[in-house]
């Protein structure tokens, strides 16, 4: 599904949880606040791939996690970073999901980022294939602190507060992971990740 058809999706269950929950008031959340949830979508939706490698799954979290958004707006306070209370929601919710369904695979299949990038030429393929490929043998952790500061642009504190841990354990887990990455991928330093600068970021 794309971004614009998922977003049309939200907005017609978001106008149905309105109209079905007594405790959503039509009037609770403003038209501009609601523009800035459905913009907020494609880094939810990559955060959401990252974390359960499954597209259509990604999407029911995006959504799911709107439609909560708006149900508890009242804990939102304006002025503060929409889009990471946003994506500590779909974090929560998902692995909340996780304990419900232990027996279910997750992200066995090493597709945690596979949508994340796409680069134009071959040999750029080549290497985000590589480097997908080492990602996906990083511990979960490893992967999200890297998904959420290179690919998605928080920086620590935000990372942070979004994972439920300390700005320190972040850059500990990021600095893990690249050292990993680097001797995965046999280069002399994080620098030689690639030509794209957002794979450089992670």
């Amino acid at each position: 599904m794309t971004c614009t058809a998922l977003g049309t999706t939200i907005q017609e269950r978001l106008s149905m949880s309105k109209l079905s929950h007594s405790d959503v008031a039509p009037t609770s959340v403003s038209g501009s606040l609601q523009d800035a949830m459905l913009s907020s979508m494609p880094a939810l939706r990559a955060f959401a791939i990252s974390l359960c490698g499954n597209v259509d799954r990604a999407d029911d979290l995006v959504q799911e996690t709107l439609v909560r958004a708006i149900a508890n707006i009242e804990s939102f306070e304006p002025g503060t970073n929409l889009r990471g209370w946003l994506s500590a929601i779909l974090r929560n919710h998902y692995f909340s999901e996780c304990r419900k369904h232990r027996n279910e695979s997750e992200d066995v299949d090493g597709r945690s980022v596979a949508t994340l990038k796409t680069m134009p030429d071959q040999d750029s393929q080549i290497e985000l294939d590589e480097f997908r490929a080492a990602l996906a043998t990083l511990p979960n952790s490893q992967q999200e602190a890297l998904v959420l500061v290179g690919a998605l642009g928080f920086c620590h504190e935000e990372a942070a507060a979004i994972c439920g841990t300390g700005a320190a354990t972040i850059r500990s887990r990021i600095h893990r992971a690249r050292v990993r990455l680097t001797a995965l991928l046999d280069l002399g330093s994080a620098h030689e990740f690639g030509p794209d600068n957002r794979t450089r970021a992670v």
